[in-house]
């Protein structure tokens, strides 16, 4: 009998053999495309690279869960180790229509899980419901829907059996760790990273994401700290309409990414601040990360807002690690090696035991590198090139700081810090969003005056909030 082609393959076997299978495949044309390139001298890489993509693209669609996450975050940022420069952007673009157009999952079988949830079927729960989904990602599907107090909502949906799968994934480290070195049988330069320690980080953080109800919690957290901001938008969660696979917001309108591209430099510009100021300001000022920061997450208004969804996967810091990133990335902007050596084994980054640590202006390089935007006169302008070359050098054993990489050892949290800070590079470098980063971060960490319009903005919101005693957590560092 033919596969459903909704359906979630289930088993650490079973959900290893498709992608094995096209990444044995697409190794396979791989030689037989260079053997062709030096027999007739003809290059066939570019279409060589498109049909891989698509196989790709397909295999991790269907598949949802950790498999569908993983390709997700390579849509978004740049793995030139793994995929010659101009041939990246055609896995890219592959995998881009991850982030909220994957393969859905027909009505019937979603009105299915409403019922089982909610006890009662959308026709009656709503006063309209879409059964076209607004948008299908790795974990559920979205429906467009109307109470009937006339309030227009979104429900997420959680695909049946994906829970079971994402388990099995998570056991799987073998399976993720194959899929991150896909480009080695292409080009033959991944670096040696750890690639199964990375994906065992990364499942530990998406397995959160399974319940939804957690996912209800976090997005309330984040819309009661930024009810009434003046450009970040949160959507506010209907509770009662929310279970363990089913979660309901208020609709949010706006641009999705590839569209955003396309608008004025000017507004560009402007959202990249906004998120900049969300991403950074989250964690400096309420201890909260959203740490699943790909583009489909984001949407565009046209009056330089940007609303923020999909908060499953939230990390947490106390004021303590707060204050310890804080003196790092001061210690790094001003150059003090000392102070950055100090900031260093206070965060646990290099083994405290080690018989050769890095020398204090090794330290200053490689993490320098990685601020580059704020350590360059401003304002600084973000580029893919740019934040192509930074994910390479800040991760390869054998770059420019390889002294430095090869002794990295720090917990969860930081390790996850690093790699969100990563794909927000990656974001503002499509952008090529222009801004005075360093200002905005003197903001916070130095109590610096409003470096920007916007940050005159956000520094009366965040007062008025104080003074009504509504900051549960925020002002552990900076205003």
């Amino acid at each position: 009998m033919a596969e459903e082609p909704h359906a979630i393959r289930r088993g650490r076997v079973v959900r290893a053999a498709p992608l094995l299978g096209t990444a044995s495949r697409t190794a396979g044309e791989a030689v037989v495309a260079s053997l062709r390139k030096r027999v007739t001298g003809k290059d066939d890489g570019a279409d060589f690279h498109a049909r891989a993509a698509e196989r790709y693209a397909q295999r991790l669609g269907r598949s949802k869960g950790v498999l569908m996450k993983a390709g997700q975050i390579l849509s978004f940022v740049n793995f030139t180790p793994a995929v010659d420069g101009d041939y990246q952007r055609i896995y890219r673009a592959a995998l881009q229509r991850l982030q909220d157009d994957a393969p859905p999952m027909p009505y019937e079988v979603a009105r299915g899980v409403i019922i089982s949830e909610l006890g009662a079927p959308p026709e009656e729960l709503f006063a309209e419901f879409d059964r076209r989904p607004l948008a299908a990602a790795s974990i559920g599907q979205v429906h467009a829907a109307r109470l009937h107090d006339g309030r227009r909502v979104a429900m997420k949906i959680q695909y049946p059996g994906v829970a079971e799968a994402m388990r099995s994934d998570l056991q799987n480290t073998e399976l993720l760790a194959t899929f991150l070195q896909l480009g080695r049988p292409l080009t033959g330069t991944m670096t040696r990273l750890d690639v199964k320690a990375l994906a065992r980080e990364v499942t530990e953080r998406i397995g959160g994401e399974l319940d939804y109800r957690a996912e209800a919690a976090n997005q309330s957290e984040f819309a009661d700290a930024y009810r009434g901001h003046p450009f970040i938008r949160v959507p506010e969660v209907v509770p009662e309409l929310c279970t363990g696979r089913v979660f309901t917001q208020d609709l949010a309108d706006g641009m999705r990414w590839q569209e955003a591209l396309q608008a004025d430099q000017e507004l560009k510009d402007r959202w990249g601040e906004v998120i900049y100021r969300f991403t950074i300001g989250s964690m400096r000022r309420l201890g909260l990360f959203n740490a699943d920061p790909h583009p489909g997450n984001y949407l565009f208004n046209p009056d330089g807002t940007v609303t923020f969804v999909d908060f499953g996967c939230v990390t947490r810091f106390t004021p303590g690690q707060v204050r310890r990133i804080a003196d790092f990335v001061t210690a790094t902007v001003d150059g003090d090696a000392d102070a950055l050596a100090a900031a260093v084994r206070a965060i646990g980054f290099i083994d405290p035991a080690s018989d050769d640590p890095p020398a204090p202006e090794e330290l200053t390089g490689w993490f320098g590198s990685s601020l580059r935007s704020m350590i360059e006169p401003q304002p600084y302008t973000y580029s893919p090139e740019e934040a192509a070359e930074i994910v390479q050098n800040a991760f390869s054993p054998f770059g420019p700081h390889r002294s430095v990489v090869r002794q990295l050892t720090t917990g969860p949290a930081y390790l996850f810090l690093m790699r969100i800070d990563m794909g927000m590079t990656a974001v503002l470098g499509d952008l090529r969003a222009t801004g005075h980063w360093d200002g905005i971060c003197r903001e916070w960490d130095r109590g610096g005056p409003p470096a920007t319009p916007l940050g005159e903005q956000d520094q009366e919101f965040w007062k008025e909030h104080r003074a009504n005693g509504n900051l549960h957590r925020a002002g552990s560092v900076g205003g």
